[in-house]
């Protein structure tokens, strides 16, 4: 019987289990502020990788970063009206300028109110729209590719760490273009950009796929999405990218001649991830001892902890363990030098190495006397925690073959990570439902997955009837996949003839 490190399991409690993770590997913590968290040092590492990769991938595409105001003006919002339906309910309204002392107390100056009330930015097509209009004035003015890193605020009811907050971090890529054809081909481009990270770095399989009409970005013409599964049988949209057409160049006026002297609408595009990434990572990779995090995103690949009991932290086995370190920065894995940390904190060996479990570190190496006299490391792959007898697979090794083999395991661990991932979401989508009754039984179970069927598209007033079927069962479309099979047979909404097929799930 394994003892693991959690005092909750994933299959005792996923949801409770999902928040120990985040305390236990001290990925962030409550803040104070309703739905808002404070990201600590390895959950910010994690975070910071992710800006790294995908900034470096987002510029490879021809994009620029820019940065744009926190707060943005009511009125660019009223130019907007679907947008702003979309998001009302969400933002934060700043009315007032100034406080002043009252009888000791903070209190908001009632002279100080703003002349026009400020939203605090849910995300940025109305200002970067505005800033288009005066940009854009040429056909050479055009493409404009910009992305910006920032942080957005949609005052959420419901909060959870990572995955839905009140204020949370992403980027969010803004386009515009002179032609219909060039802006649909961006959204699809960067849809891409964001389902080859996600599976190369993040080690996450996703479906990429079209949304249906009721879960569009509001204002947009067309909206993709990167859809993963979590190991509770759950969907996690993990990024979007959307086609706009001119509704927000109509609104913002965003015009230009053309090579023959008219006046058009500039056709523009949007995009973004968040640090909801990161609550994926946890919930598909995460195991009952903690986070696992695949090396490519991992903040240090490598920890190195001297077993030093009571010895002095300049002995022998602290200058072994430094020059291994030093051996390590000399190898380089997925293009960039291997990432090692030596722990010298002042605490127990096993403690240190259970926090490091806890955390997800890929690779922890042990030193003690032996291992120093020996010329050996005692190493433990976060991707395979225990042997098959249920102890902890720690595995003695020369100190020149780990560091020969280093690149070598861990570029093993990504794959393995990625592998599992992949083999659990394939083995956790139906496509054999072929009517409503046999979906309502397809999700009785505690992990039901997700299911693929055949639907006719419907729009309107009888779309809304089928998601309100849907919601009854706690339930939502996620996307049409890419690359899914012809539809063949009839739509089980509506009995009419199929033209393709959606994904169904339960969704975060």
């Amino acid at each position: 019987m394994i003892k693991h490190a959690l005092n909750v399991t994933r299959e005792a409690d996923f949801a409770a289990w999902y928040q120990t993770v985040i305390s236990e590997a001290d990925m962030a913590e409550e803040s104070g502020v309703r739905g808002c968290m404070v990201i600590r040092p390895w959950g910010y590492g994690i975070w910071e990788r992710i800006q790294r990769l995908l900034d470096d991938r987002i510029k490879a595409t021809g994009h620029e970063n820019c940065y744009f105001p926190l707060f943005i003006p009511l009125s660019y919002f009223e130019k907007e009206a679907e947008h702003v339906e979309g998001f009302a309910k969400e933002m934060a309204v700043v009315t007032h300028h100034r406080l002043k002392s009252v009888n000791g107390k903070l209190v908001v100056d009632p002279e100080a109110k703003l002349e026009e009330p400020l939203v605090v930015r849910p995300t940025s097509e109305t200002v970067i729209g505005a800033a288009f209009s005066r940009w854009v004035q040429s056909w050479r003015d055009l493409p404009v590719l910009i992305n910006q890193w920032a942080n957005v605020v949609r005052w959420e009811m419901r909060t959870r760490m990572f995955l839905r907050t009140s204020e949370f971090l992403w980027q969010e890529g803004h386009t515009a273009h002179a032609s219909e054809a060039e802006a649909r081909e961006e959204t699809l481009k960067m849809l891409e950009v964001y389902r080859s990270f996600a599976e190369d770095c993040l080690a996450m399989p996703v479906v990429a796929g079209e949304k249906p009409e009721n879960e569009r970005f509001p204002g947009a013409v067309s909206t993709y999405s990167i859809e993963a599964m979590m190991q509770d049988g759950k969907a996690l949209q993990a990024g979007t990218s959307h086609f706009l057409g001119t509704t927000f160049s109509q609104a913002q006026n965003i015009k230009f001649q053309n090579s023959e002297g008219q006046q058009e609408l500039a056709q523009t595009t949007s995009w973004g991830v968040s640090t909801r990434m990161i609550g994926g990572v946890i919930m598909v990779h995460g195991d009952d001892d903690g986070l696992r995090v695949p090396p490519r995103v991992a903040p240090w690949q490598i920890v190195i902890v001297p077993m030093l009991r009571d010895q002095p932290e300049d002995s022998e086995i602290v200058d072994y363990c430094k020059t291994l370190q030093q051996e390590l920065a000399h190898f380089s894995v997925f293009g960039e030098p291997v990432r090692a940390l030596l722990d010298l904190k002042p605490a127990k060996a096993a403690t240190k190495r259970w926090g490091w479990v806890k955390k997800g570190a890929p690779i922890i190496v042990e030193v003690g006397g032996r291992d120093v006299a020996g010329a050996n490391v005692s190493v433990i792959r976060r991707d395979r925690l225990y042997r098959e007898d249920g102890k902890l697979d720690s595995a003695i090794l020369p100190r020149a073959q780990f560091v020969d083999e280093t690149t070598a395991v861990l570029e093993s661990i990504q794959q393995t990570l990625h592998a599992q991932a992949r083999e659990r979401m394939d083995a956790n989508i139906r496509r054999d439902v072929t009517d409503f009754a046999a979906l309502e039984k397809a999700f009785d179970g505690d992990k039901p997955g997700w299911v693929e069927v055949n639907w006719a598209k419907p729009t309107g007033a009888e779309l809304d009837a089928v998601v309100e079927r849907l919601k009854a069962l706690k339930l939502t479309f996620r996307n049409v996949p890419e690359g899914a099979a012809a539809a063949e047979g009839a739509c089980i909404f509506t009995g009419r003839p199929a033209v393709e097929r959606i994904l169904i799930a339960r969704a975060y």
